[in-house]
């Protein structure tokens, strides 16, 4: 678990909204931040149902992706409670070396494929 849970939010909401049509809000608890339309593509957990963690959830191409991560890096990636099966994965926000450069890649990405068309077309 992070032991400044308050810096690790900052820093990720830095990162989710500079996106296009980003913004914030509070589901479930816990931060979330989506593209217009209520779309999420990041969340925020720390010590959600006191799993004693803090990570960012985001969005993949599906399942498959989800496997390959975490079987490749059991100790930076998770399948997240309730959102896991919908092909979102967790990433471990509460190392000594957290990579916030790879997890904004990896929020990118989300919000890649969260994206409506239409919108991304303006963009």
């Amino acid at each position: 678990m992070s032991p400044d849970p308050e810096a690790d939010l900052e820093r990720l909401r830095t990162i989710c909204l500079a996106l296009p049509h980003a913004a914030e809000k509070l589901s479930h608890g816990m931060p979330a931040f989506f593209i217009e339309k209520g779309k999420i593509f990041a969340w925020f957990w720390h010590n959600h149902h006191r799993d004693g963690r803090t990570a960012v959830m985001v969005k993949l191409s599906g399942i498959e992706e989800q496997e390959m991560l975490i079987e490749a890096d059991p100790d930076l990636y998770y399948r997240p409670p309730y959102l896991g099966p919908f092909g979102w994965i967790a990433i471990r926000a509460d190392q000594p070396d957290t990579d916030w450069e790879h997890i904004a890649d990896r929020i990118a990405i989300s919000w890649d494929l969260i994206v409506p068309p239409k919108l991304k077309e303006r963009i």
